[in-house]
């Protein structure tokens, strides 16, 4: 890679949201939903950072150097051993909800390491081309856990896990049948307020029915939906938060009585639904009023860039 980065050189970055945990795969299944956030990162002669923000987050997140696309970008050149350009303008527009278990974070981190090594790989003529399994690692790290930001980074529904080499993430095989649905309230959680509720320990036989469900589901998601809803029930995180979100835990509790195979979506307070394609209608008329309810698809790729000029 180039040791300098080139004013002039600018990339467009897109990358979906994602739903974590799918109920037992707890810091480890993470599905991508078609809600983006889009990302102009331009390498500028005047000196400074400028941070624009359109859409989600807008009027509410930092323009500065702490802005999280920006802390990303910064710790992705560290770690490429490229210094920070002296000029730098970001320009975002969001769709993805802040605070409401879509993996808002982990977007924002991804979208940070893929336009600092897209912008890095253009500058050195290698055409703005980006190792996603450098950036998975990297956003792994960052964001504390795998789930989201590995679901952002590939697309489609992932498994990861994470030794002290970095990251690793597969593919699981969705099943043509799947459709999520994603029941948004207005409410806001944050996700350190929600995990700080979690037990440190857990019974044995809850850590053996959890084991044997997040297996179910790696089956049921790819081959056997007909299974989805006994492979969604968790006994790790969700019952510990109900008292963080109980209106959310209240739709869980309705979907799954109505026999669909629903999930607080990350650290909620989303509810995920994996719905069977044929009963999509009924499960939508589930929403409570004042709720948002998407059908936003599973993308099948993940993190995009695109030089748009200097490369």
């Amino acid at each position: 890679m180039s040791e300098v980065l080139r004013p002039g050189v600018a990339v467009e970055v897109r990358v979906p949201a994602s739903s974590a945990n799918l109920g037992p795969g707890f810091d480890s299944v993470g599905c991508a939903l078609g809600v983006w956030d889009h990302c102009r990162a331009t390498v500028t002669d005047a000196p400074g950072l400028v941070v624009v923000v359109e859409g989600e987050g807008a009027g509410a997140v930092p323009l500065d150097e702490s802005h999280l696309v920006h802390r990303a970008m910064r710790a992705a050149w560290a770690e490429a051993d490229v210094p920070a350009p002296v000029g730098l303008r970001l320009e975002c527009v969001n769709a993805v909800p802040h605070g409401r278990g879509m993996g808002s974070s982990a977007t924002a981190i991804v979208t940070g390491i893929v336009a600092a090594l897209g912008l890095a790989s253009a500058s050195a003529g290698d055409g703005g081309e980006v190792d996603l399994s450098v950036a998975n690692s990297l956003a792994a790290r960052l964001e504390g856990h795998p789930d989201n930001a590995s679901a952002s980074v590939y697309g489609g529904v992932t498994l990861s896990w994470t030794e002290e080499a970095g990251t690793t993430t597969v593919r699981l095989p969705v099943h043509p049948d799947v459709e999520p649905v994603v029941f948004a309230p207005d409410t806001q959680l944050s996700t350190a307020r929600a995990r700080s509720v979690l037990p440190q320990q857990v019974r044995l036989a809850d850590a053996v029915a959890n084991s044997a469900r997040a297996a179910l589901l790696a089956h049921a998601v790819g081959a056997a939906p007909e299974h989805l809803v006994e492979a969604t029930r968790d006994w790790l995180h969700q019952e510990a938060r109900r008292a963080s979100y109980p209106a959310s835990m209240a739709l869980v509790d309705a979907l799954r009585a109505d026999g669909h195979a629903a999930a607080i979506s990350g650290a909620g307070p989303s509810v995920l639904v994996l719905a069977r394609r044929e009963r999509l209608e009924t499960v939508c008329a589930h929403g409570p009023t004042g709720w948002r309810v998407l059908t936003p698809g599973i993308p099948a790729r993940g993190a995009a860039l695109e030089v748009l000029g200097g490369g």
